[in-house]
């Protein structure tokens, strides 16, 4: 059951989240689950495929525009269709809304990485048909989606009629009464072109303003001991009709290119690699992929012992991060991932603060692709920090997928300058996991650097401190304001670094910081400043609640009321207008509670605990990106209840549907933020500049938790239970780590038991 996820549902409310939950991806490449052979006339499907980063513009639409409005948003495409396959049983479409369903099981296995359906189906004729489909969508080759499918008669059958299509003329989906969801511009995507070559269907189509390419070229191979074969084209696409008259198995082979990986040859690369796994059969492909896999779970699995669902969860979200993971410097990984059209496959501050410490952790590779797309949109940046009105420096977009803003409601989006201290953090992360020196001088330096210049051209100095107006945190029911304690926290962080990194450069490298400074115009007066806006930055603080004030005012504010605030009224965003939310104390998501995690020397405990008991109350969770850092926190303060039932909120969100939008895609951020409530919670990780540390309490309801951690060319298993700790480094040279704030020492391919 842990590996494998089954369902059996054909209500159309489970069957749209289903598409969600049973989605194939590769970073590249993402396959929504969609019934090959389609659902009935009226069911409303959000049929999908998709390539991380291949968007359109559209117009962003204002009653009112002010300078500084981004004029238009980028959005994911739905791509070339290559999922139909219709079957007819002498003459009878094949349906599980028609006939009789006999049993049914739907299976995604996590790993094997594949899914399945296994069909017995009885026609309106009283026909008997098993049907098995398999899909899988490649992690060794990326462009690949492969569907195969057995069909076999249980009653005498006189033909089988496979119908296989390919089909350019789709568009997106939108919904008008769900702001986190497109809601016009569906037709993005226009067929240039359709043609044969050989066996090889092909489609070409380009963006509507992106003049972005993207290709399919598909093949399909029959099993049949008798059968005919006939190829039909349109204007939008190919249709390829099989005829047989017994058993046959049938294999679609799907290759989809696009321009930022193949340049204007898509057509010419995708019939390149469809000749490299032409006559390949399921079987050799599966292996390959399970192989991929193995690697994946030997570094990145957790194991907990005692509740199975739990376990399926925590894999499930693995699995999917995993799955939608940009593995190039051209992509990240959006909010939904490549499972939806959620936020519009914009990237988000989810990247660095939730998702990116899975990957740091498990696989640097990854991490660092992360790393690499956002130093790739530097410039963009640099050129939005100057649209808001700043000499120097770069404000990287709240919402984007290759660098311009993407955000049309300031308030919740462009404010959030925070975003630019969360990518310097990512990158000092890195640093300090890896002490890749080449990636400190070539990338991290210049971020860290221009990140810098935007905080002191941002702030400014009042009473010998450093303050910064007029932003928002986390916190989106809670904007435009001054002094927030993450935003400000967070710019300490990143300027004491960058400064630091400059001293760094400066002795160890003095070659690599003159030409660096020389093209960046950078002055020791700069550095200077850096230094000494960190060491005065303000962080507020309220002297009778001895708590870290959210911002200068919040605490001011009335309290929400709670109590007479009815179930469906949450989330608040879609049935308060904002500035209801604005004057009240009320919190979508963690905020302070947050700041304390990422950055807990910077308060005593006693702060951190008085604020996080204040700040539980005016909370609602609305995000899903809430519960973990609530978790992670009350791991750290001695809740351990707590720590377990927040986390819980996390581990199943969307196996569960819990806020009930899982259909338009699953939530990565909240996946991350599974792992990171187990490792960096109930497992206590921190990285620090002295060292990685761990402080482990196991639940209650636990006996076990087991995971690898990869640490400065080390791979670490730590094995928590009840009383001790056992941390074996499987790889690597002895290190010396933190238990329980003493330091121990794990030498090379031993183990080392410590009492917790």
């Amino acid at each position: 059951m842990t590996w494998t996820l089954t369902n059996s549902a054909l209500d159309q409310e489970n069957l749209l989240i289903n598409e969600s939950l049973f989605s194939l991806g590769n970073g590249y490449l993402g396959v929504r689950g969609n019934f090959e052979e389609g659902y009935q006339d009226n069911f409303k499907s959000i049929r999908g495929t998709y390539i991380n980063a291949f968007h359109d513009e559209i117009q962003i639409n204002y009653g009112e525009k002010l300078f500084g409005f981004p004029e238009k948003q980028q959005k994911l495409v739905n791509i070339i269709d290559g999922q139909a396959v219709q079957i007819y049983i002498d003459g009878e479409r094949f349906s599980l809304f028609s006939g009789e369903v006999i049993s049914y099981e739907r299976k995604l296995h996590m790993d094997k990485g594949f899914s399945e359906r296994i069909i017995q189906w009885k026609s309106p004729a009283g026909k008997i048909v098993k049907f098995h489909f398999k899909r899988l969508v490649s992690f060794v080759t990326k462009e690949l989606f492969l569907i195969d499918l057995k069909v076999e008669p249980v009653t005498p059958v006189n033909e089988i009629k496979i119908i296989s299509t390919i089909n350019g003329d789709v568009t997106n989906f939108v919904d008008k009464n769900d702001p986190r969801v497109a809601s016009s511009h569906a037709k993005l995507l226009h067929v240039t072109e359709v043609k044969q070559e050989g066996h090889i269907n092909i489609i070409k189509s380009e963006t509507e303003n992106t003049k972005l390419e993207v290709a399919c070229a598909t093949t399909s191979n029959v099993s049949a001991s008798n059968y005919t074969y006939e190829t039909n084209m349109t204007v939008n696409g190919v249709e390829e009709v099989y005829i047989a008259n017994g058993p046959t198995h049938f294999t679609k082979f799907n290759i989809y290119t696009d321009t930022y990986r193949h340049g204007r040859s898509t057509v010419e690369e995708a019939i390149t690699i469809q000749n490299r796994v032409k006559g390949k059969s399921f079987a050799t492909l599966l292996e390959q992929q399970q192989r991929y896999l193995n690697d994946f779970w030997e570094k990145a699995d957790v194991k907990i012992s005692g509740d199975q669902e739990l376990q399926q969860g925590i894999r499930f979200n693995l699995y999917q991060l995993l799955q939608s993971v940009g593995k190039d410097p051209y992509s990240n990984i959006s909010a939904k991932g490549l499972s939806g059209e959620g936020y519009e496959g914009h990237y988000f501050w989810d990247t660095e603060i939730y998702i990116f410490p899975v990957f740091l952790m498990t696989d640097a590779k990854i991490a660092k692709n992360l790393l690499l797309h956002r130093y790739s949109i530097l410039d963009s940046a640099r050129e939005r920090a100057r649209e808001m009105g700043h000499k120097k420096g770069a404000l990287f977009p709240w919402r984007t997928i290759t660098g311009p803003e993407s955000s049309a409601f300031f308030p919740a989006g462009t404010a959030q300058y925070h975003i630019s201290a969360d990518i310097a953090y990512s990158f000092i992360q890195y640093y300090l996991v890896t002490k890749d020196e080449n990636f400190l001088k070539e990338y991290m330096a210049e971020v860290l650097f221009e990140t810098a210049r935007l905080w002191v051209d941002t702030g400014h100095f009042l009473n010998g401190e450093f303050r910064i107006d007029n932003v928002t945190g986390p916190d989106e029911y809670t904007c435009i304001v001054n002094n927030n304690y993450y935003t400000n926290v967070m710019a300490k962080h990143n300027l004491l670094w960058a400064a630091k990194t400059y001293q760094l450069l400066k002795k160890k490298d003095p070659l690599s910081i003159e030409e660096l400074t020389e093209r960046l115009q950078l002055t020791e007066n700069e550095v200077i400043e850096w230094q000494e806006a960190g060491e005065k930055m303000f962080l507020p603080y309220d002297d009778n609640l001895k708590i870290t004030a959210q911002d200068d005012t919040f605490l001011q504010k009335d309290r929400w009321d709670f109590d007479s605030t009815p179930k469906e009224k949450y989330p608040l965003l879609l049935h308060y207008h904002p500035l209801t939310l604005y004057r009240y104390q009320v919190c979508k998501q963690a905020d302070t509670v947050l700041a304390h995690f990422l950055l807990e020397d910077e308060q005593d405990f006693e702060t951190m605990k008085n604020s996080y008991d204040y700040y539980e109350q005016v909370t609602t969770h609305d995000s899903s990106l809430s519960h973990c850092a609530f978790s992670i926190m009350a791991s750290k303060l001695g809740y351990k209840d707590k720590a377990y039932n927040y986390f819980i909120e996390t581990a199943r969100l969307d196996l569960d549907n819990t806020h009930g939008n899982t259909k338009d895609g699953l939530h990565m951020a909240n996946m991350g933020g599974t792992w990171l409530a187990i490792v960096y919670g109930f497992a206590g990780v921190r990285v620090k500049e002295s060292g990685i540390s761990f402080t482990p309490s196991l639940p209650e309801q636990w006996t076990s938790l087991e995971f690898n951690v990869q640490y400065q060319d080390r791979l670490i298993k730590v094995m928590v239970e009840k009383e001790k700790t056992t941390y074996t480094n499987l790889n690597g040279e002895g290190l010396e780590i933190v238990h329980q704030g003493e330091k121990v020492y794990v030498e090379s391919g031993s183990k080392i038991e410590c009492m917790n």
